[in-house]
């Protein structure tokens, strides 16, 4: 409304309760009162000086806490994901798809330019790299193609820089394998893309670990325990987000922290619908510096050998689409 509009609604306004200058500046700040409606009110506070004051509202309730699984549900539902996280190469169809991978550099918190110890990573963008990625009989293949928007056309592995491999099935595949014989518990509910999650902690331990981290070009590298959270759907059981986590890592080794957080989507390819990565994040920490590497898939394409897909500018993904919530309400009825 006007000013001129919410003065003449207030002129027909009955009070039955006292209305006084505190809810008054109230309003003015909460909803920018005009000079007209500004002097409505105050005529309406005189004219209900008498009356009682208004009954004070209840805070609302907060809601109840969503309980976990019962121990036996959690035992079937790890059943279920560990079924699914073995098979799951197994279902991918041969494609190809763009991997935009966006690298960032910062000084460690704390440190002379990397700002308070307890505080983010001053990101400085680096790099941009599009890779063309083939996923053919259960094998993967990095093609760069375009770095900075310069034709490169060379293997991923012989790249400069910070990479990341093995993002489909491997890293899913190795923390559910029988021998590897992580502990899994109950950690939270949460909303991820929109949908309900469930996730669980897990730990591998040192002697059960595939977890590699190689520094220097492939010359330095070491294996280490891991732990982290697998986020899966409630009905399907499908994972849909891994975070990974170094740990122990030896004091005299250049890498001091490690973590990955990859999420899969639903990508439809060739009419049918398929959950494939959709985005990860990797972060890396040495003495000197801190460093990200972004990485989004994007553009999936049925594989043929002649495949060719675009490596226009691809924009960044919303920030919605891989942040994840932990509600507090009870789990929406089927």
């Amino acid at each position: 409304m006007s000013d001129r509009e919410m003065a003449a609604y207030l002129e027909k306004v009955k009070l039955t309760e006292k209305l006084d200058e505190r809810q008054i500046e109230d309003f003015q700040g909460d909803m920018h009162i005009g000079p007209k409606a500004l002097l409505a009110l105050r005529r309406l506070a005189a004219e209900s000086a008498s009356l009682p004051n208004a009954a004070a509202v209840a805070p609302p309730l907060k809601p109840k806490p969503i309980p976990p699984p019962t121990s036996e549900e959690q035992a079937a539902i790890l059943d279920d994901v560990r079924e699914y996280a073995l098979n799951y190469s197994d279902t991918l169809p041969d494609f190809i798809c763009t991997q935009v991978t966006r690298r960032y550099g910062a000084p460690v918190p704390g440190t002379k330019y990397g700002g308070p110890a307890d505080g983010s990573p001053r990101w400085q963008a680096l790099d941009t790299l599009q890779i063309r990625l083939s996923y053919f009989e259960k094998k993967e293949k990095y093609t760069v193609v375009l770095m900075n928007n310069a034709v490169v056309n060379q293997d991923y592995d012989k790249v400069g820089g910070s990479k990341a491999f093995g993002e489909f099935g491997s890293m899913m595949r190795e923390i559910f394998e029988p021998s590897t014989e992580a502990r899994f518990e109950w950690d939270h509910w949460g909303t991820l893309r929109g949908k309900r999650v469930m996730a669980f902690r897990y730990h591998v331990r040192l002697d059960r670990s595939h977890f590699q981290i190689a520094v220097e070009e492939g010359k330095l590298h070491i294996t280490t325990a891991y732990h982290g959270l697998i986020e899966v759907e409630p009905d399907t059981h499908a994972v849909v987000r891994i975070v990974q986590e170094a740990e122990d890592i030896p004091s005299n080794f250049p890498m001091k922290e490690t973590s990955d957080v990859l999420d899969y989507d639903y990508q439809e390819l060739s009419g049918h619908t398929f959950l494939l990565p959709l985005k990860s994040e990797v972060v890396m920490k040495t003495m000197n510096d801190v460093q990200k590497l972004d990485e989004e898939f994007r553009l999936y394409r049925k594989y043929s050998a002649d495949s060719e897909i675009s490596f226009d500018a691809v924009p960044p993904l919303p920030d919605d689409k891989t942040k994840e919530t932990k509600p507090a309400a009870a789990p929406p009825k089927p």
